[in-house]
């Protein structure tokens, strides 16, 4: 592969700007998938001393980044195109996009946010790769107008599946999370991924399907430090430009894909991949670990040791016990609730009935440990099987396509180093593409793997987990 692809280093690869991984995405065996967000010229500052000098006011501007933009991404060909800022408000720019996207064999989805914000989403898909299935339009209707995009593909493309038989289909999700202004719209933005989430699991259902792989793309407006980036690695996603450069979810430092208009930098652009042979929590347990887990930060900004806490939600409880009006007061101590973006009655009552464990109508110290000094925030094993699911078995044994990442990389290339480069001006985020080898996974099965009431999932390597009880199915 000559130098250019030589590894130096833990996971790292020399290249020179996005063509170091064309003939990844050129190779027939494989899928690609680019999110960008194109920083939409209503919002596009020409003077930072002058924040209502926006760039849509300039034609030759917007124009000039936006056919720049397409060149590059034509010029990829990215089997998979995410764009979030996309400027649905304004047609002439909505045409030229068509156009030149169709004309590269493009199928294009578009969406605007709600209340007639302006910009949107933009997802397609090469048809010389994919068949759309379905798609589905996502409306939150919250403080932010978010909304999301969920297409249900089949790749037609030559795979390296061994079976022609597999199941070679696709769940793709596109959104744009809430910027977090203040430390309120945190929850806010941990309650819409719950949505895509919660979305994403109905259609499954709905439609009848066996696990599929997921791809969530998209600019989540959230750090490998934040809440929405635990959450979902509860869930068993893992961040594909990570898992190609091998980094933990500890290395938050090594990139950046952001600079936001304060000039704070920081990697908030993620392509996230569910295989289905993943180890999954149920979404509901993973919810409200990750809202305790927002809990337990701000009991430790206000410095309070576990002791401290414990005592702190006690309030003036005469016994050794956390009672449910002292937990109310602590959520409205804490800027939980209180406000239109905080925990409704319902969510407060289904965190309540996750951390008292015993149902004995109290939190006595060991249930606060568990459920929220502790918070379970990984995707590793539970003792209790009664937490833990795989999507339910819908035909039988059946197989379907997973992938593997094959490469990853970010553009411009000093974000790669955590250097946000003066003379880049096509937007304020980094493109980002990850190439994707597809390989046939061993779906569950009913019929010869039962042992006792408990469910096996075998894979490519032979039996992996026991991972759910029958009554769950």
């Amino acid at each position: 592969m000559g130098r250019k692809n030589k590894r130096i280093g833990k996971g790292r690869v020399s290249r020179i700007g996005s063509y170091a991984i064309a003939s990844s995405i050129t190779d027939p065996a494989c899928v690609s998938c680019t999110t960008f967000n194109i920083l939409a010229p209503i919002y596009k500052r020409l003077n930072h001393e002058d924040s209502s000098h926006r760039e849509s006011d300039v034609k030759d501007y917007w124009l000039n980044r936006n056919r720049q933009i397409l060149d590059w991404l034509l010029c990829e060909r990215s089997s998979i195109i995410c764009l979030q800022e996309f400027w649905v408000g304004n047609q002439e720019l909505v045409s030229i996009y068509d156009k030149r996207l169709a004309d590269a064999g493009y199928i294009n989805f578009k969406l605007a946010r709600t209340n007639n914000r302006g910009d949107g989403l933009l997802t397609a898909v090469h048809k010389d790769y994919f068949r759309v299935i379905s798609h589905q339009d996502l409306l939150f209707n919250d403080f932010g107008d978010r909304v999301a995009q969920l297409l249900h593909v089949e790749l037609i493309a030559p795979s390296q599946c061994r079976n022609n038989n597999v199941r070679q289909e696709i769940l793709i999700v596109n959104t744009h999370l809430l910027f977090p202004h203040d430390s309120s719209l945190c929850l806010e933005r941990l309650r819409q991924v719950y949505k895509i989430l919660q979305y994403v699991e109905s259609y499954q259902k709905e439609n009848k399907l066996n696990p599929l792989p997921i791809l969530l793309c998209g600019d989540w407006n959230g750090s490998k430090r934040g809440h929405v980036y635990k959450f979902l690695r509860s869930q068993g996603f893992v961040s594909s430009y990570d898992t190609a450069h091998q980094y933990s979810d500890g290395d938050a430092h090594k990139w950046v894909s952001h600079r936001n208009h304060r000039g704070n930098i920081c990697g908030v652009d993620f392509i996230w991949l569910l295989n289905p042979n993943r180890y999954r929590k149920l979404l509901q347990t993973s919810w409200s670990a990750a809202v305790f887990g927002m809990f337990k930060y701000q009991l430790r900004r206000a410095l309070l040791t576990e002791d401290d806490a414990f005592a702190f939600l006690k309030a003036d409880t005469d016994g050794d016990y956390i009672s449910y009006a002292g937990f109310y007061e602590a959520l409205r101590q804490l800027n939980l609730i209180g406000h239109c973006n905080g925990l409704s009655v319902e969510e407060i009552k289904d965190l309540w009935e996750q951390a008292d464990v015993d149902r004995d109508g109290v939190l006595n110290y060991k249930e606060y440990k568990l459920r929220i000094w502790n918070a379970p925030w990984s995707g590793k094993n539970s003792d209790k099987a009664s937490d833990d699911i795989w999507d339910d078995v819908v035909n039988g044994t059946e197989e379907t396509i997973g992938f593997s990442v094959k490469n990853a990389v970010l553009f411009p290339t000093e974000v790669e180093k955590g250097i946000w480069p003066e003379d880049y001006s096509l937007s304020d985020h980094a493109r980002l593409t990850v190439v994707f080898s597809p390989s046939d996974w061993h779906g569950i099965s009913t019929e010869n793997v039962c042992d006792g009431d408990r469910f096996m999932l075998w894979g490519q390597a032979g039996l992996l987990k026991i991972v759910v009880s029958k009554k769950n199915l």
